[in-house]
């Protein structure tokens, strides 16, 4: 008990910085993001985030599993690996992992304890950045040899690119968060190019013409190798099951490496690749063989997860056009022909139309509802959306009891799809697992 309070009290220490998480898309459009505060406050920790190898992952989707796939194959390289990522899905320990175990409660209660004195000599830190700290601190505190950090936001003025990385990826690139990163590919793609570091080898997923030139350019200007996944590293999908998928990768003038994941859909595979590429040009010793223990055992919730097989109750965070389009071939691939109810809450500055666009020809029927988070507008007007996009639909609040009505709805015969944001998802996991347990 006294862990508990300790640790809730630490969150409500972190919650009470500007959290930009949580705040509207017009005020972050207008947030003050600048690195300069992180490296004071990292300079006053001591610079912790120096003592073990980086690997740092930017990117619109397929980031946070690029990053998953790489550190689990450096743990089962012997490598003591740290993982950042964000946002959680249930647990804020969750953000700040070592060989795949979350941060103990205690220990990130006594670190943020520890940090007090530090922050108060930096003015103006956010939830993110303090964040951010605590997992550079503890990969330092566990003796983390290697580290793989999933970018928050963007790339350029991210809280994470203090980091001086053994290799910069850019995972797949797509219209998001544009407020703040610009309304075009090019200029996203300008933002995410900002991790690049002076002679750091740089790997991409494939990309749109109109982001690869900005990533080549960028890279050139700081004279850094480019790796282009599906150019310079092939790969290529075998075979793919409920189970999960197989697939090979390899590099000219090498033997095909087979390697399977437990992660589903195709777009999987291309990540499994790009993870692949990073862990090649990295520069640390990472064996065939650990690659495929690490990649084959990695857990990476809500996406495309299958939380009831028969009938079917699939979980996923797709956010944007671009990832509801992945959603939409994944279910044709491993569920075709089944109708599909959909319960669905995004955040508002998503493109709310397109992913309804890309969704809509599998949907019987949308259950609109409202997750629990201050940017997740009502559902009504989310049930507005979807009548504009000509799909029956019908409200329930809150998400435990919309979860409720679209299983209700499925019956025996249809799919039940969760989708929209990761707090959402989180939240209805959390109802999922009461109604399981």
């Amino acid at each position: 008990m006294e862990v508990d309070k300790a640790y809730n009290q630490s969150l409500d220490y972190l919650y009470s910085f500007v959290d930009y998480s949580l705040k509207h898309a017009s005020e972050l459009a207008k947030a003050d993001f600048n690195l300069d505060r992180m490296r004071m406050l990292m300079a006053e920790l001591g610079n912790p985030q120096d003592q073990y190898h980086i690997l740092h992952v930017a990117g619109t989707k397929g980031k946070g599993s690029v990053s998953v796939l790489a550190a689990g194959a450096l743990s089962s390289a012997g490598y003591k690996t740290g993982l950042y990522t964000s946002p959680h899905l249930q647990d804020y320990a969750e953000r700040i992992q070592v060989d795949g175990k979350p941060i103990p409660h205690g220990a990130l209660a006594e670190l943020v304890e520890e940090i007090k004195p530090s922050v108060a000599r930096v003015p103006y830190l956010t939830t993110f950045e303090l964040t951010t700290a605590l997992g550079f601190l503890f990969f330092a505190r566990q003796g983390c040899q290697a580290a793989v950090i999933e970018v928050g936001l963007g790339g350029r003025l991210d809280a994470t690119n203090v980091v001086n990385p053994r290799v910069s990826v850019i995972t797949a690139l797509s219209l998001d968060h544009m407020l703040v990163l610009g309304d075009s590919l090019d200029k996203i793609a300008g933002e995410k190019a900002g991790i690049i570091k002076p002679r750091v080898p740089v790997v991409s997923s494939p990309q749109a013409q109109e982001a690869l030139e900005v990533l080549v350019k960028v890279a050139g200007e700081r004279e850094c190798s480019f790796t282009l996944v599906g150019r310079d590293v092939k790969f290529k999908a075998l075979s793919h099951s409920l189970e999960g998928q197989t697939l090979q990768v390899w590099t000219a003038g090498h033997a095909p490496l087979e390697l399977t994941i437990p992660l589903l859909g195709l777009h999987q595979v291309e990540n499994a690749a790009v993870a692949f590429a990073a862990l090649q040009r990295c520069g640390l010793q990472v064996a065939d063989e650990a690659v495929r223990k690490g990649f084959a055992r990695v857990q990476w919730h809500a996406r495309f997860e299958i939380l009831r097989r028969d009938p079917p109750v699939v979980m996923d965070v797709a956010h944007n056009r671009a990832s509801a389009s992945r959603l939409r071939q994944t279910l044709d691939d491993l569920f075709p022909n089944i109708p599909v109810i959909l319960l669905f809450c995004t955040l508002e500055d998503k493109d709310i139309a397109g992913i309804l666009a890309e969704m809509s020809p599998r949907l019987e029927r949308v259950v609109a509802t409202r997750a629990d988070h201050p940017r997740a507008p009502s559902a009504e007007w989310i049930a507005d959306q979807v009548r504009l996009a000509g799909i029956p639909v019908e409200l329930a609040v809150p998400a435990a009891a919309a979860l409720e009505r679209a299983l209700e709805l499925a019956g025996e015969d249809k799919l039940v799809l969760i989708a929209g944001s990761v707090a959402f998802a989180g939240e209805v996991w959390s109802a999922w697992q009461r109604r399981s347990g």
